[in-house]
């Protein structure tokens, strides 16, 4: 199972590089930048995994979570 870290540092470094490329090409890098990291923020926060359907599943992901 893939954590939530892993997801928004693939988005951060992806729109990082958007933004950078954008930048190039307009002319302004830090704007670019800036506009990029926080998309990629929002895409790396929005992709995490769907819980398990399955009341069984549900019941354990629950236990682990109380334990937590």
């Amino acid at each position: 199972m893939t954590s939530k870290p892993k997801y928004t540092g693939l988005g951060l470094a992806l729109g990082a590089l958007l933004g950078v490329v954008f930048g190039i090409l307009a002319g302004h890098v830090g704007t670019w930048l800036g506009i990029g990291v926080a998309i990629g923020m929002a895409l790396g926060l929005s992709l995490r995994k769907k819980e398990p359907v399955c009341p069984e599943c549900a019941a354990l992901h629950r236990v682990h979570e109380m334990r937590r």
